[in-house]
């Protein structure tokens, strides 16, 4: 009963990455006193079993747990198998019977019967025989039967009756960078963007765009995530802050699709050619990065579709085609997908444009509001991309109601964006946080992105530099998976009036940034980040999403929580386990005892233990009760000694 981790009903297989700590549980009972166990069995893809025994997680439930890794991509089956366990049972009613002289010699033939069906090792014979001599005391017949090497084999290899199995289930394991991973955003026409004396720009190509490739390796990301980087349509083409009125200066934004120079299958011509962005690819990838393309169904006035398809869009009653909306936002430079008028013929070309880049070696995809498409489309490409190139990776680009989100992801998606950026207090984020390494993390991956072009919230506007460093740490430790776009390393906080987005928005103009100069003014966040993803790196408990769990602090302005991966899951053999403390208030030093739960950091109860301070070196003795003092915007990423 209640079997987990699966997805309601079964419908869909459940998800993991590779290296992930999965928790497995059930709830298993039978009628009477008699003992059971129940074992998990989990089989890999290449058909190798294996069985796990688990641990009374709430005896009063009747719920069962244990934890497995999965360490190679396939689709892994399992199941839980319940048992009498028929030594335990015995052992039980003996340890009470034998001591008090009650059905002495039945209760030990009745043991000595349990071990005649056990494996045959000497030491299980023996007792067996000791049990049945009757010229021994009974206690000492008691202790032959219940004897160390007798119990841990009975223990490992029950005695079992009454087998009952559950139903078969699966798990869907893919790559590790589907489940962990560091994102940086960045839009190509901006780097190496030059400005014009008359006002028009140069834009930035792929060949200048690679130039920055080695400043966002040296933090420590993982991906390199590009807004669309083909054709922008002329009609209604955005100016800047996104005005009805370009001029003719004005790139435009590049999710408006579509140009006579092309669509979806095409590269800007400002930014070069489809060799110069495979060039671009290759470099990211000798530097240890992957290149993530958007992938925005949409089209301008001009897309080729347009001409050729008029039945992909949605004709108004005045003849005119529907522009996308999303009120108060109106986009009159993008025509949205009428996925119903020739479901065929469109799903066959987006099967075909996803295909295209996958030839030029792209491995991920983010997708542009898939929540405004249908479900059963993104079950079906993904599918059907997946059984072609497993190794393909979509992140959903959805800021939208729960169940559309979730439903997404148990569609297919590997990826989400997520709430994070509208979560600040510290209640806030513990829910959040508990909810998306806990209660949806069978199926659900979020991205933790600290900002996007169109998200700048309240709390970064205001609370500027502290806010940043505040949200970056706590989306690099808590997150398996954390992104960031260009410019919140520069702390850039200033909102267009009445918008929760940066003025002089990038989507629509470009961008000049001096990254060497402001970083050697001390100016910029890069040191920051550095330092966290080199910590995500070090530290496998932070490759995890599951293992997330909360500490009390006396202040709401102190958030602390913890991320612990057992020694039996690591290389080295040695448990490694992240304890963060998060000043949230960006405006004041604020104080607080913290009282650890060391048993959530893989210790004994009330234990002593030694801290180290990986962004500032320091060394502390902590225990239970611990005081803190942080400045607005400071940090403690705490690695716990195991010895």
């Amino acid at each position: 009963m209640r079997l987990r981790p699966q997805i309601e009903c079964a419908l869909f297989p459940s998800k993991a990455y590779v290296g992930e700590v999965i928790p497995f549980s059930c709830v298993a009972f039978r009628e009477g006193h008699d003992k059971i166990a129940v074992d998990l069995v989990l089989t890999a893809p290449n058909g190798d079993a294996t069985r796990i025994r688990l641990d009374r997680g709430n005896p009063g439930l009747d719920e069962w747990q244990t934890t497995a890794q999965v360490t190679v991509e396939g689709e892994w089956q399992w199941y839980m198998e319940a048992f009498g366990d028929d030594f335990a049972t015995w052992r039980h009613n003996a340890e009470i019977k034998v001591p008090a002289g009650i059905d002495v010699e039945v209760m030990l033939e009745e043991g000595a019967r349990v071990l005649d069906r056990a494996e045959q090792t000497p030491a299980v014979v023996a007792a067996a025989k000791a049990a049945r001599n009757t010229a021994l005391k009974a206690l000492d017949r008691l202790r032959a039967l219940i004897a160390d090497d007798v119990v841990a084999q009975l223990t490992e290899a029950p005695v079992r009756s009454l087998v009952t199995p559950s139903a078969t289930r699966t798990i869907r394991v893919e790559r590790q960078r589907a489940g962990y991973g560091a994102w940086y955003e960045f839009f190509p026409r901006s780097e190496g963007a030059v400005p014009n004396i008359d006002g028009s720009w140069r834009s930035g190509t792929f060949q200048t765009a690679t130039e920055r490739l080695d400043g966002v390796a040296a933090m420590g990301f993982d991906v390199v995530y590009l807004p669309p980087i083909h054709p922008i349509g002329h009609t209604n083409r955005k100016g800047p802050n996104n005005t009805l009125v370009a001029g003719p200066n004005d790139p435009g934004s590049p999710w408006a699709i579509g140009a006579d120079t092309g669509g979806h299958k095409d590269v800007h011509p400002d930014l070069g050619a489809e060799a110069d962005f495979v060039a671009f690819r290759e470099r990211a990838e000798e530097l240890g990065m992957e290149v993530a393309l958007d992938l925005a169904l949409q089209a301008t006035p001009d897309h080729p579709w347009v001409k050729e398809h008029p039945e992909w869009f949605t004709t108004l009653a005045d003849g005119t085609i529907a522009y996308a909306e999303n009120p108060p936002k109106k986009y009159q430079d993008i025509y949205p997908i009428n996925f119903d008028n020739d479901r065929n013929g469109f799903y066959a070309e987006v099967l075909d444009v996803v295909r295209h880049w996958i030839g030029l070696g792209v491995k991920i995809f983010r997708v542009d509001n898939p929540h405004t498409k249908p479900l059963q489309f993104w079950e079906w490409l993904i599918h059907d991309i997946n059984a072609e190139y497993p190794e393909v990776l979509f992140l959903a680009e959805a800021f939208t109601r729960p169940a559309v989100m979730q439903s997404l992801a148990k569609a297919g998606f590997h990826q989400s964006y997520s709430y994070f950026t509208w979560r600040n207090t510290r209640e806030e984020l513990e829910e959040f946080l508990t909810e998306i390494s806990h209660d949806t993390s069978d199926f659900m991956r979020p991205n933790l992105f600290v900002n996007t072009p169109d998200i700048l919230t309240e709390y970064l506007q205001r609370g500027g530099r502290p806010a940043y460093e505040a949200r970056a740490v706590i989306a690099a430790i808590a997150g398996s998976n954390w992104g960031m776009y260009a410019g919140y390393e520069l702390v850039e906080n200033v909102a267009r009036p009445g918008s929760e987005e940066n003025i002089d928005n990038e989507k629509y103009e470009f961008k000049q940034r001096n990254w060497a100069a402001e970083e050697a003014a001390g100016r910029s966040l890069a040191p920051l980040i550095t330092q966290l993803n080199g910590i995500r790196h070090a530290h496998p408990a932070l490759w995890q999403l599951r293992n997330f769990e909360i500490h009390d602090a006396d202040n709401p302005q102190i958030l602390s929580f913890s991320k612990h991966l057992a020694a039996k899951y690591t290389d080295s053999g040695i448990a490694d386990t992240i304890l963060t403390v998060v000043n949230l208030d960006p405006f004041a030093t604020q104080e607080s005892t913290l009282t650890v739960d060391a048993e959530k950091l893989g210790l004994p109860r009330n234990a002593a233990f030694q801290v180290e301070d990986l962004l500032s070196g320091a060394i502390w003795d902590w225990s239970t009760h611990n005081f803190v003092r942080l400045a607005p915007g400071q940090s403690h990423v705490l690695s716990v000694r195991h010895h």
